[in-house]
């Protein structure tokens, strides 16, 4: 079977730190497989709060995931502090692809890749919408 590979960006937007809570381990005794998308959540809305925006409010628009990938490189466990990069890829009409990395902050080592596809929501006709013109603009920025 093929195994999933994301990308890195050319640069990265934003970057923050969280610590591994209890919650996030498993019975094996390190971070259980869906907790690292849930950390993605977190860094996801601090990048956008970063800018004055929120899930429900990007320039007028908001946004739902369409799809998600995860890669799984290393261990994590209980009160390890990881750092996420998160950054842009394959803007469109409708949308983009966010790519987190994780980094162990202690030794430096990537623990985790992933990617959510977003997209660009109308919850009042409850539509797909296109991406609002300013928030384009500043991702070029």
């Amino acid at each position: 079977m093929a195994r999933i590979k994301i990308a890195l960006p050319e640069h990265f937007l934003y970057q923050t730190s969280m610590e591994v809570r209890i919650g996030d381990i498993n019975y094996g005794g390190h971070m259980a497989n869906d907790a690292i998308l849930r950390l993605a959540h977190e860094v996801r809305l601090r990048w956008l709060n970063s800018m004055g925006y929120s899930e429900l409010d990007v320039e007028g628009a908001g946004i739902i995931m369409a799809d998600a990938a995860i890669m799984y490189r290393a261990e994590v466990f209980h009160g390890d502090s990881l750092l996420f990069k998160l950054g842009i890829c394959d803007p469109n009409k409708y949308g983009l692809d966010i790519v987190y990395q994780a980094i162990d902050g202690n030794s430096g080592k990537e623990v985790a890749r992933l990617k959510t596809g977003i997209v660009f929501f109308d919850y009042q006709t409850r539509q797909v919408a296109t991406m609002p013109p300013a928030f384009a603009t500043r991702l070029n920025q």
